[in-house]
């Protein structure tokens, strides 16, 4: 199974705490330029840069970054990319201040935060982005973090669920029970999802899985 044209996976493996954990994020293709579909890690740029290269772009085709959340592991080079492109940033309006450093990012250790970045513009329920992969809908889907959004690709049906859902071995799952800091909330928004006329599903945490809206439904009501 691969992603639909002009739309890019560029996992990331890492271990932290001695487990090994690989990250999804992503990218689109735009006739503006390429947008990362979040950050990953701080201690992950050459990663990124190395990801971008085996795509055939580098950092000069990046004119944009769309954070889902201000989690370490999705905003956390974020910095480091804006000063490498010079991109106009993107995140929901409630996940601004954790980003921008006026507040402290709710997970992390008080002592502990990745560096901040301004957020250019922040977005709102309803905004659509032009890709080369088609119309991408801004979905927002609080409760795994505050300002926490989904986005999904019209036309290919693919969900880019961030962490409103993860995948296993099995396929496509809940929402984290051990992350996410409201889950009744965040089965509403798995919920919303289910709304979408979805084939596909990259989840943050375990990669791209075949779904659609009745598997997201399955899921929720699993959990309730």
């Amino acid at each position: 199974m691969e992603l639909p044209d002009g739309v890019y996976g560029f996992p990331q493996t890492v271990t932290r705490n001695g487990t090994e954990n690989t990250i999804h994020p992503a990218a689109v293709s735009t006739g503006k330029g390429l947008v990362l579909l979040d950050a990953g890690y701080a201690s992950e740029t050459d990663r990124l840069e190395t990801n971008l290269t085996e795509a055939g772009f580098d950092w000069d085709d990046v004119s944009g970054i769309v954070l889902t959340h201000q989690d370490g592991d999705h905003a956390g080079a974020t910095a480091a990319v804006v000063e490498r492109t010079d991109a106009t940033v993107f995140a929901h309006e409630r996940a601004a201040s954790f980003i921008d450093g006026r507040d402290h990012p709710i997970k992390a250790p008080e002592d502990e935060r990745y560096p901040s970045a301004t957020v250019d513009i922040e977005l709102v329920e309803g905004v659509t982005f032009r890709t080369d992969a088609g119309p991408m809908d801004v979905i927002f889907t609080p409760g795994h973090a505050p300002g926490h959004l989904s986005l999904f690709f019209r036309d290919p049906g693919l969900l880019i669920a961030a962490d409103a859902l993860t995948a296993d071995a099995d396929g496509l799952a809940g929402p984290s029970e051990r992350f996410t800091l409201d889950m009744s909330q965040a089965l509403d928004s798995a919920e919303r999802l289910a709304s979408r006329a979805v084939r596909q599903v990259l989840c943050y945490h375990g990669g791209l899985v075949a779904a659609d809206a009745a598997d997201i439904q399955a899921v929720v009501d699993e959990r309730r």
